[in-house]
């Protein structure tokens, strides 16, 4: 009886257990969703529902209209900005695989007590404040003579993404087990061909979560983007929506909140399609050399 009871207890404390989790998780979903959900709303909202304190933020009083987004699809420059923000970070990642994926090979396989903290400290890199570094990099963009060009920041935005896609590969890197290349060695192979047909393959997760990352730094980056890109034409999302929306103390806020949720559901989706491998790579990434 009395062990029938204590199994009775455990079951009861593990079913608790598992509602406790479910209820702690969607509570952590809906306040994640919710500056979110407040945009999807606000971005549809007339001007007479949303400026009237009376009314929910978060539910309509007057039916719903797309005027806003029709305003920011035809009436500004959204299509533009969207456009560079996609190309500017489509070649910055391209870059970053370009440079960081040797790299962090390079140092996952030296056989030296300093491979370790010399990757640690291309890490420490990407720490620097990018305000520290304006200067330096300002004078480079005027240098080459691209002010006021969008290829400054593909120049520039490496900066930000190489540093920690390095460290990101070289711990991936260490996670392959170095006799699976040496076995393609045995068999005939060179080492470039061992890296391109054995740990490349091996490396996907990681190099979707460089991918995943770089566009993710380009896209939300502003700093740069404002300093060194002055044109309308050649502006990204991160800097042409706001200057072109906030007019002095006018502000357009359902059309900002329209060009967040059109920026962000396709990101959203994409990133959605591709969390395993991402996940797997920063878990993967994790790991050091020592």
């Amino acid at each position: 009886m009395i062990p029938a009871r204590r199994a009775e207890r455990v079951r009861r404390r593990q079913r608790l257990g598992v509602v406790a989790v479910h209820a702690a998780a969607y509570t952590v979903a809906l306040l994640g969703a919710g500056p979110f959900l407040w945009s999807m709303i606000t971005a549809v909202k007339l001007n007479r529902d949303l400026y009237d304190p009376a009314h929910s933020p978060l539910w309509f009083n007057a039916p719903p209209t797309a005027d806003h987004l029709v305003y920011l699809w035809r009436h500004t420059a959204f299509p533009t900005f969207a456009w560079n923000t996609l190309w500017i970070g489509a070649a910055v990642v391209a870059a970053t695989l370009l440079l960081a994926t040797p790299a962090g090979y390079a140092l996952a396989r030296l056989r030296r007590p300093w491979a370790g903290r010399l990757g640690m400290a291309i890490f420490l890199c990407y720490l620097v404040p990018p305000s520290v570094l304006f200067l330096p990099l300002s004078r480079l963009v005027a240098t080459v003579g691209l002010q006021d060009s969008d290829w400054a920041l593909v120049l520039v935005y490496p900066t930000l993404t190489v540093p920690v896609s390095v460290w990101l590969m070289m711990g991936f890197f260490s996670a392959i087990p170095p006799q699976v290349e040496e076995q393609a060695l045995v068999d005939g192979c060179t080492r470039f061909a061992a890296f391109r047909r054995v740990a490349l393959p091996l490396a996907v997760p990681g190099l979707v979560a460089v991918v995943v990352l770089s566009f993710v730094l380009c896209a939300s980056e502003y700093l740069y983007a404002i300093a060194f890109v002055s044109p309308t034409a050649r502006k990204v999302v991160s800097t042409g929506i706001p200057t072109e929306l906030i007019r002095g103390d006018l502000f357009y806020w359902q059309s900002l909140q329209g060009a967040v949720v059109l920026v962000a559901v396709p990101v959203a989706v994409v990133f959605n399609l591709l969390l395993k491998r991402f996940v797997a790579g920063f878990t993967a990434g994790s790991v050091t050399v020592g």
